[in-house]
């Protein structure tokens, strides 16, 4: 990606690219918020991977009681996901 955008790549592809990675990374299941930010959340404006995310619908947020905040694919994402990674089966999702 860092040779893509370099070169003058296409920043809004790369940030697609990197939000189906958020999404299939997800698929396994819910994970908690925290971990999810750590790994994900970034302050660069130019790849707003999980601001793009939450922003087109596809992630899902809940507390569970006695618990702290999850993330998950939500069915919108998984529709996307399996829509563009056809071989991506079996995403986790939540409403």
């Amino acid at each position: 990606m860092a040779s893509a955008l370099a070169s003058g790549g296409n920043v809004t592809s790369s940030v697609d690219i990197l939000v189906l990675d958020l999404l299939e990374w997800l698929g396994d299941g819910p994970r908690p918020y925290g971990e999810v930010l750590d790994a994900w959340g970034t302050s660069c404006p130019r790849l707003p991977v999980w601001e793009e995310a939450n922003d087109r619908g596809f992630i899902s947020r809940q507390r569970l009681p006695g618990g702290g905040p999850e993330v998950a694919v939500s069915a919108r994402g998984a529709a996307y996901l399996t829509s563009r990674r056809p071989r991506t089966r079996g995403v986790a999702t939540r409403t």
